[in-house]
């Protein structure tokens, strides 16, 4: 139980000083990735410290969801590769504790982590992206700090554009001073001219003061007389030697209101984003329950007087006759085949009936302008109503894109603490599988994976965000692949699995993609077991025979149906001979002779490719012979492979027949 809790204090001491230094480099590395983003928003606005400071606090409180994951990943990379490089983690399992008991502090740490992160999610959070984004928008509508430069022309200043040929920086006056004034647009636009002036902001920082010595103000007066005749435009011409001039320019830092950034998505928290979300989901209910009888009760024009009878089940097409119908619509009647009818009980006029009729016969049977008349109201009614049902479409696409957005700020509520528990499972047995600490291998390691990570995920956000993925599926994309991965690699730690095998993945790649293999076979300094001449001329024997049997067994070229259907090269026979070729060069190698050394290094090695077989499945050849851009390459690849080996095993029957004499 002490060497527990002293293993248990170990970890502790051991990781959480690295996740510390890791989260903070971390979150400083996003906050200047926020600040390059926005920086043409802050500068040039001349902004207060304090201003500045609160900006990044609440944009750092708002980038820790990011940085996070990534510094449990990088701390437990560390953490576990420092014990690895140093045997400390040899030790521990020599003495009898697994990894997932050295483990187990951390993954409880890391455990109480993500419980914390879903709180900040919910409850923290929201309220620093609302003050964030307030601020941002706050600092985005504050006019810049005035600079005017020198022989430009300064478009800062809302509807004014000031020019200024020489400014005195030692008194502040300006010289060849020319104001553009274009507040009531550019056919009204007043121009004032001075010598010299001095400019200053008032009191109050919300207007320019502006004092100009010796110009001259043109204004054009088209307001004042739009019933001129002609294109003549009068204009006022003013001289003056002293002129004072005020220019609205708010100087001013004034915060927005945080209420409306409260509303929104990102301001609210569980509780409040499922209210909306159910407040969408009844509002669409309502438009769509409105909608749908209306496109079905919809109706012609002609037919709007239209009652269908009561005596008639199912008729096809029902009018009512209007009570005193005019030439036209008797005509109608009269081509449509209409009874009239009168209840002997009431005196009523009853709905006539009408027998099944093209439209086109009903409207033809009408006078010219009759026609006319309806399709003009046709045209007119199915124009509103084009104009109504696509405003509804767009309030429906809106809402449906808002509770998109409510519905993926709800699952980032969960996804933080997921991503937190899986990235230390990748960190921590990775760390122990490469046993490689610092900074160097783990960073580049971390990085990878994150980035990994960041395109998945962002990747999921922008489909499921366009309605192109279903919103949970798209949130939790990124989860659904590393999870995978991080009970692989958990699992290959606790085996003590060589993951990182260089060997093992060049045999892997050069089977997958069937690239040759040169041999290699040098002379051996010392000889322990000779080689006997009679077992060495019968392992050549077996192997010529069993080259030549492969050789003549597959000479004829298969078609591609043939290929598909009755497989190709039995990668059983092509192993045995592979076994039997390097089997007799093991053997053989002990041998005194260099020239036998010099014919067994042109021995060629037997490549065991998955094209001599590709599908043993009945069902999996039929697919890939019927889909041809994936069937014809392998083919080919096949050909191609089935030559090499051919070829091979002629030459192991030269060179054994040559070595067999040699012997």
């Amino acid at each position: 139980m002490i060497l527990v809790k002293r293993l248990h204090t170990f970890m502790l001491k051991t990781f959480l000083p690295l996740f510390a230094m890791t989260f903070f480099i971390v979150l400083f590395i996003v906050l200047m990735q926020f600040l390059w983003k926005y920086i043409d928003d802050l500068v040039g606005k001349g902004l207060s410290v304090g201003v500045l400071g609160e900006l990044f606090f609440y944009a750092a409180v708002s980038m820790v969801p990011m940085a996070l994951p990534l510094a449990i990943l990088l701390a437990s990379l560390m953490t576990f590769g420092n014990l690895g490089e140093k045997f400390e983690l040899t030790a521990m399992k020599a003495s009898g504790i697994s990894l997932i008991r050295v483990m187990a502090p951390l993954i409880v740490t890391v455990g109480m982590i993500a419980v914390g992160a879903f709180f900040f999610q919910n409850d923290i959070l929201p309220k620093a992206q609302v003050k964030m984004w307030t601020l941002l928008f706050s600092m985005r509508q504050k006019s810049p700090e005035l600079e005017i430069p020198e022989e430009v022309f300064y478009d800062q200043i809302p509807g004014f554009n000031l020019y200024v040929k020489e400014k005195n920086r030692a008194n502040g006056m300006l010289h060849g001073v020319m104001i553009y004034d274009v507040s009531r647009g550019g056919d009204n636009a007043t121009v004032i001219t001075a010598d010299s002036a001095r400019l200053a902001l008032t009191p109050d920082m919300k207007y320019l003061y502006l004092r100009l010595w010796q110009g001259e103000q043109f204004e054009n007066l088209r307001d004042q007389n739009r019933r001129a005749a002609g294109d003549n435009t009068p204009f006022r011409r003013e001289t003056f030697a002293d002129k004072e001039v005020l220019i609205p320019f708010d100087a001013n830092f004034n915060r927005l209101d945080e209420g409306g950034m409260r509303k929104q998505y990102v301001g609210k928290n569980i509780a409040e984003l499922r209210h909306t979300m159910d407040s969408i989901t009844r509002r669409l209910d309502s438009i769509g329950a409105r909608t749908g009888p209306e496109l079905v009760r919809g109706e012609l024009p002609i037919l709007s007087q239209v009652r269908p009878n009561p005596r008639i089940e199912r008729p096809t097409e029902s009018l009512a006759m209007p009570s005193r119908p005019s030439a036209g619509s008797q005509a109608a009647a009269t081509a449509t085949g209409v009874a009239g009818e009168r209840d002997s009980t009431t005196g009523g006029e009853i709905a006539a009936s009408v027998r099944a009729i093209r439209m086109d016969t009903l409207i033809a049977a009408l006078p010219e302008p009759q026609q006319a008349e309806i399709y003009g109201n046709a045209v007119n009614i199915t124009d509103r109503r084009q104009g109504s049902l696509s405003f509804r479409a767009q309030m429906v696409d809106d809402d449906k894109k808002n509770y998109r957005r409510h519905d993926i700020e709800l699952i980032k509520k969960f996804t933080l603490s997921v991503a937190c528990l899986i990235f230390f499972f990748i960190g921590a047995p990775l760390g122990a599988i490469i046993r490689k600490g610092g900074l160097g291998t783990p960073l580049v390691i971390s990085v990878l994976l994150f980035l990994v990570y960041y395109i998945i995920d962002n990747t999921g956000y922008k489909m499921a965000r366009d309605g192109r993925m279903a919103v949970w599926l798209g949130m939790w994309l990124s989860t659904f692949i590393l999870a995978p991965l991080g009970i692989y690699v958990t699992r290959a730690a606790m085996n003590d699995s060589v993951v990182f095998d260089k060997d093992r993945y060049t045999a892997f790649f050069r089977r997958l993609t069937g690239a040759r293999v040169k041999r290699h076979v040098t002379q051996k300094e010392v000889i322990i077991n000779e080689v006997n001449p009679r077992e060495g001329r019968s392992m050549l024997q077996r192997l010529g025979a069993a080259a030549a049997h492969l050789q003549t067994r597959y000479a004829r070229v298969p078609g591609y149906t043939a290929y598909w259907l009755r497989g190709g090269i039995s990668p059983e026979e092509v192993a045995e001979v592979a076994d039997m070729t390097e089997e007799c060069v093991e053997y053989l190698h002990d041998s005194r002779d260099h020239r036998v050394i010099r014919l067994l290094d042109q021995m060629p090695v037997i490549r065991r490719v998955w094209v001599y077989r590709p599908a043993s499945l009945r069902w999996l050849s039929w697919t890939l012979m019927l889909l041809f851009p994936v069937g014809v390459p392998v083919y080919l690849a096949a050909l191609h492979v089935r030559r090499d080996l051919l070829a091979d095993c002629n030459a192991i029957r030269r060179i054994s027949m040559k070595i067999e004499s040699r012997l």
